[in-house]
C-alpha cells in the first residue's frame, strides 16, 4: 500500500490546492465541519459533502477538481465500486437470508440479559 504522502502528491499543485481550500471553506460554511488536509479520507469527505450539499457551488467546484486531477476521479470511482462493508481490513460478507426483507416478517428468538425475547 502506498503511503499517504504519495497518494496526495496532487496537493502540491497551487491551483489544485486553491480549489481544495475553496471546497473546505464551502463545507465549513454549509455544514460547520472543518475538513483537514492531513486526513486520510480527505477525498471521500469532499465527495460526501459535495453530494449532500444544497448549494450549487460546492458540487461545481468538486467536479472541476475531479476533472483537473484524474487520480481523484479514479479514487472516488474505486470507492463507490467497493461498497461492501469492511471490518478490521477484511470485507464483511453480505447478510444471507436473515438480512432479506422476507425474513423481517418472521419472528426470531433472541436471548437478551438471560431472557428469551422474540423479535
Amino acid at each position: 500500500m502506498a503511503s499517504l504522502a504519495s497518494d496526495q502528491s496532487w496537493l502540491l499543485n497551487p491551483s489544485i490546492i486553491k480549489q481544495v481550500h475553496q471546497c473546505r471553506r464551502l463545507i465549513q460554511l454549509e455544514f460547520g465541519i472543518k475538513v483537514h488536509l492531513t486526513e486520510e479520507d480527505l477525498v471521500h469527505q469532499l465527495e460526501h459533502f459535495a453530494d449532500q450539499s444544497r448549494s450549487t457551488t460546492l458540487p461545481r467546484v468538486w467536479s472541476a477538481l475531479k476533472q483537473s486531477v484524474p487520480a481523484l476521479a479514479e479514487q472516488v470511482r474505486h470507492s463507490r465500486e467497493s461498497t461492501h462493508k469492511m471490518y478490521r481490513g477484511q470485507p464483511v460478507l453480505p447478510e444471507g437470508p436473515a438480512g432479506s426483507p422476507d425474513s423481517a416478517s418472521t419472528p426470531r428468538t433472541v436471548i437478551y440479559r438471560g431472557r428469551v425475547v422474540t423479535r
